[in-house]
């Protein structure tokens, strides 16, 4: 794994960084139906900030630029993660499927 991803997974993993609020080990003792929910929903928290900020930037009600812009960087980093942590789980399951054949 290129160091850059390393880093990117152990700051989410510590609950760091740009993704780490949606992919963040749960602290209570929920089921992992919970733990996705949670994930998805902080994927989609994220999401509507940029969404918000942009609108702002645009109608000319943001005064700082780089926030907009930050938020939609983060945003877009969030939403990879999330793509490739769902490929993972779907090259696993494949893997496991195939195991039993």
């Amino acid at each position: 794994m290129p160091s850059s991803a390393l880093a990117a997974l152990q700051a989410a993993q510590s609950g760091q960084g740009a993704a780490g609020a949606a992919f963040a080990a749960p602290t209570t003792g929920g089921s992992f139906a919970t733990a996705l929910t949670s994930a998805v929903d902080a994927v989609q928290g994220t999401q509507e900030t940029a969404n918000t900020l942009a609108v702002q930037a645009v109608t000319g009600n943001l005064d700082d630029i780089a926030d907009a812009t930050i938020a939609a960087t983060r945003a877009q980093v969030t939403m990879e993660l999330a793509s490739t942590v769902r490929n993972k789980a779907v090259d696993a399951f494949n893997q496991i499927m195939n195991m039993q054949a």
